[in-house]
C-alpha cells in the first residue's frame, strides 16, 4: 500500500508524524532518535547514531527506510573497504572496447554506513563529497547522487580496537549525532515479547511496516520549513551559544559558524514539526546536543575529570541569556 502524495504542509506533517507509529512496530523506546532522523532529512542533513552494540541502531535506519518511499541501500565498513566499493568505478568493456561507469551502492536515496568507524580514514573520506557536495566524481567526471539522499552511519562508541576515529572534518559534514541509549526496563520487556510472539527483524515486512510517507511529503515539508520564521533575537541566542563554546575552558574545539547554521536549521525544522511557523527559544534549546555535541574537542584535562561534550553544552545553555 503505498503512500499519498502530500498536497499541503498539514498533510505532509501527518505523514512524518506517521513515521512515528510505523517505526514503533520494529523498534521500542528510541523515539528521540527517530525524531533526529526525520529532522535530518528536512534539513537534508546526515546522521551519525552512536550506541553500544544491540541497541538497534541498524534496524531503526532500516524501519526508518521501510516507513519511506524511498531507495536505500547499506555498505558493511570493514577494514579493507575501497573507496571505490562505495562510490562506484570504471569498469572495462571488452565487447564495445570502452570503459563504463558503473554506481557504487552511495547512489541511493537512505546510504546506511554500518560501523563506519571500522574503515581507514581514506575509505571514510571517500563519503565526504558525496556528504557535502551532493556528488561523487569518479575520473574526473561529477555524477550527481539522487535526491532526497542521506547518510545515516553508525558506530560503536565502547570498542577502540580495530576501528579508525572519524577525523573533525568528517564529523562537521553530519547535522546531527544522536546517541542510542539502552533500553528501559519496560521497553526491554516489550523487546523480548515481540520476539517470543515471533518478530523477526529481517522480515519487516512481516512485521506490518507500511510506507506512510514519500519524496513528494518531504518536498512539501522542506518547502514549508524553509518558510518557517526566525527572529533578530532568536538568530543572536543561536550565535551566542555557538560563541560560548568558543570561550569554554573545558573545550579545545569550539563550534564553528557552519554548527551554527546547522543549529538554527534543525531548529526550524523542529517548530515546523511542532505545530509552528516561528522559532522559539526552546526549539533552539531541543536541538543543541545532537546539533553540537559532535562539533567541539575537549580539553584532555577536563576528560579526565569527567567532563562530557553533553554536560558543557548543558552549562552553557543554562548561562546564556534566553531572549523574551
Amino acid at each position: 500500500m503505498s503512500a499519498q502524495p502530500a498536497e499541503n504542509p498539514d498533510s505532509a506533517r501527518a505523514s512524518l508524524e506517521a513515521l512515528r507509529t510505523e517505526i514503533a512496530k520494529a523498534v521500542v523506546g528510541q523515539d528521540p532518535a527517530v525524531t533526529g532522523l526525520v529532522v535530518a532529512l528536512l534539513c537534508r542533513g546526515h546522521v551519525l547514531l552512536e550506541g553500544v552494540p544491540g541497541v538497534a541502531k541498524t534496524l531503526l535506519v532500516r524501519a526508518l527506510a521501510a516507513s519511506l518511499e524511498l531507495d536505500t541501500k547499506r555498505i558493511q565498513f570493514t577494514p579493507d573497504l575501497m573507496p571505490s566499493d562505495v562510490t562506484g568505478s570504471l569498469v572495462y568493456d571488452a565487447r564495445t572496447a570502452e570503459f563504463s561507469f558503473q554506481p557504487g551502492p552511495v547512489f541511493t536515496n537512505l546510504l546506511l554506513a554500518d560501523e563506519i568507524n571500522r574503515t581507514p580514514p581514506k575509505t571514510q573520506a571517500s563519503l565526504l563529497e558525496a556528504m557535502e557536495e551532493r556528488q561523487v566524481t569518479v575520473d574526473g567526471t561529477p555524477r550527481p547522487l539522487p535526491d532526497p539522499f542521506l547518510v545515516a552511519a553508525t558506530q560503536n562508541p565502547v570498542e577502540y580496537e580495530g576501528t579508525y576515529p572519524l577525523p573533525e572534518a568528517q564529523l562537521d559534514r553530519f547535522l546531527l549525532k544522536l546517541t542510542v541509549p539502552l533500553p528501559s526496563r519496560e521497553d526491554e520487556i516489550g523487546v523480548l515479547t515481540r520476539h517470543a510472539e515471533g518478530f523477526n527483524p529481517r522480515d519487516l515486512q512481516a512485521a506490518g511496516l507500511r510506507p506512510a510517507a514519500g519524496p513528494a511529503d518531504l518536498e512539501a515539508a522542506r518547502a514549508a520549513v524553509a518558510k518557517t520564521s526566525v527572529s533578530t533575537e532568536i538568530t543572536g541566542y543561536v550565535v551566542d551559544i555557538c560563541r560560548a563554546t568558543r570561550e569554554s575552558p573545558s573545550l579545545t574545539l569550539g563550534v564553528s559558524p557552519r554548527g551554527a547554521t546547522a543549529l538554527l536549521s534543525t531548529a526550524r525544522a523542529w517548530a515546523w514539526l511542532t505545530g509552528r511557523d516561528y522559532v522559539i527559544p526552546d526549539d533552539v534549546k531541543a536541538l543543541a546536543l545532537p546539533t553540537l555535541r559532535h562539533r567541539i574537542q575537549l580539553r584532555p584535562e577536563a576528560e579526565m575529570e569527567g567532563v562530557t561534550a553533553d554536560s558543557v553544552i548543558t552549562a552553557i545553555l543554562a548561562h546564556v541569556p534566553v531572549p523574551r
